[in-house]
């Protein structure tokens, strides 16, 4: 166990590596992919994509700005509590560091969609183009989903954890638990159901509210108060 002041400074560093996932990932994936991808036209989709190269190349950017970070937390959330539990602290951390290497090579495939709308010669008709595309970006979605089980278990070993502790409170693990079954779930259903979008909106507050609630307050708790264990 490290000493006060080093646990001070890993938390603060935890705490900063959740903001900066929090900013880059709602900046690539709601301000970027969820402005430029249309899933039903791939015809807008490709010409959002080539008039929009530049911004599009920042999305990619902030997404691995995203993934090196949470390789950061990865380690200091195992730091910080691998007192409350050291075969939980260290399987909650592989299962996140699983989610950061599924999350890189689902990137890859957002590159393949760079390099079909900015590298294809003009001989290559429309229509093939616009096949591979959305093909690359169904596979990032479906990569990402893998990932985000794996995130869903991290998060539910997370919660657990923090209840663990006595100076951690106690509705922040409550909160990461049923983000984490809310990922499951989630994640599942998108394998499972047929007609997934008819509940989308629902499965995605069962996700959102408790995951975005607990992991928001753990990082003010950690920029706060990580590390002095009181």
């Amino acid at each position: 166990m490290g000493t006060p002041n080093s646990l001070r400074r890993i938390a603060l560093i935890a705490g900063a590596g959740y903001l900066v996932i929090f900013i880059t990932g709602i900046y690539a994936n709601f301000f970027i992919l969820e402005n430029m991808v249309d899933s039903a036209d791939a015809v807008k989709t490709v010409a959002n994509l080539t008039a929009q190269t530049a911004q599009f190349r920042l999305g990619i950017l902030a997404f691995i700005i995203m993934v090196t970070f949470d390789v950061v937390l990865t380690w200091a959330l195992y730091v910080l509590l691998k007192p409350a539990g050291e075969r939980l602290a260290l399987f909650m951390a592989w299962f996140r560091l699983v989610n950061c290497v599924l999350f890189g090579a689902a990137l890859m495939h957002l590159f393949s969609v760079l390099e079909w709308v900015t590298g294809t010669p003009p001989s290559i008709a429309a229509e093939y183009i616009q096949a591979h595309v959305m093909h690359s970006l169904s596979s990032f979605n479906y990569t990402w989903l893998i990932g985000l089980l794996f995130f869903g278990i991290h998060l539910i070993a997370l919660g657990a954890l923090t209840l663990r502790t006595s100076y951690i409170p106690r509705f922040i693990g409550i909160l990461l638990f049923i983000a984490g079954a809310g990922y499951l779930t989630d994640s599942f259903a998108q394998f499972m159901l047929a007609d997934y979008e008819q509940y989308k909106d629902i499965f995605t507050t069962v996700v959102v509210l408790p995951g975005v609630v607990g992991e928001l307050s753990f990082t003010v708790w950690l920029l706060l108060r990580g590390g002095r264990q009181v």
